[in-house]
């Protein structure tokens, strides 16, 4: 009888490491139909396993001192309570290195922003087919930032807002081109014949240019318009 307990013991043992060795993930859905549906996919996937699925951010975060941490959270936005955008910020705080994929309906321009900025490593859609998830959170742990086609077009979007402007100061189109010119390596003399101008007055515009990019020589003004992206 004791063999066959420690035979059991030793069952137990070893599905309880199978399953702990599967990837753990959360997930944080109040749509419960969706919830459960989400849940039992993650279950059924090989290698995965959703060891929680929680309503709200405040019933999930007390959880984090008390079991084995995610490597992956599944995470809506419009949450009863705190708002999932908040969440992410408390659960990077508590677990740095668990990734976070948010799971929601919203698509708007702020949502997909602020939802990066707190530090979601993904942002999908809830009309995305479930295998779509699936691969997702296999993208996010090799290092992925997984996204829906029409959300990443929107970070793209936002990424050429926020390019740096090129710095204004306040060359004529004329001083712009005598630069252009200098920077292709032409003489004074060379810019003077190409532009049909006197030696002076290309000089006379050459010392302005200096003066206007705070630079006192040749090399420092090329410099700066490379450095610069000013041409």
């Amino acid at each position: 009888m004791p063999s066959i307990n420690l035979n059991v013991n030793s069952k137990l043992k070893k599905e309880k490491n199978t399953e702990k060795q599967k990837i753990n993930i959360w997930l944080v859905e109040d749509n419960l139909r969706y919830r459960k549906s989400m849940a039992g996919m993650i279950n059924a996937t090989e290698g995965m396993r959703c060891s929680h699925a929680f309503l709200s951010c405040e019933e999930a975060l007390p959880v984090f001192l008390k079991d084995d941490l995610p490597e992956v959270i599944l995470l809506d936005i419009g949450l009863p309570g705190m708002s999932g955008i908040q969440g992410i910020e408390k659960f990077k705080e508590l677990s740095p290195s668990t990734l976070v994929v948010i799971l929601t309906v919203y698509d708007d321009n702020d949502k997909v922003f602020n939802a990066l900025c707190a530090g979601a490593s993904g942002y999908l859609l809830k009309d995305s087919p479930p295998e779509k998830v699936i691969e997702a959170i296999i993208e996010v742990l090799a290092g992925g930032a997984p996204m829906n086609m029409q959300i990443a077009h929107k970070v793209l979007g936002m990424f050429a807002e926020f390019k740096p402007k090129k710095a204004n100061y306040g060359l004529s189109e004329r001083e712009k081109e005598i630069l252009q010119l200098m920077v292709s390596g032409l003489t004074k003399q060379q810019i003077a014949d190409k532009l049909f101008l006197s030696f002076h007055t290309v000089n006379t515009h050459l010392k302005n240019i200096y003066t206007k990019l705070h630079v006192n020589t040749r090399t420092g003004a090329v410099s700066k318009v490379y450095e610069e992206h000013l041409l």
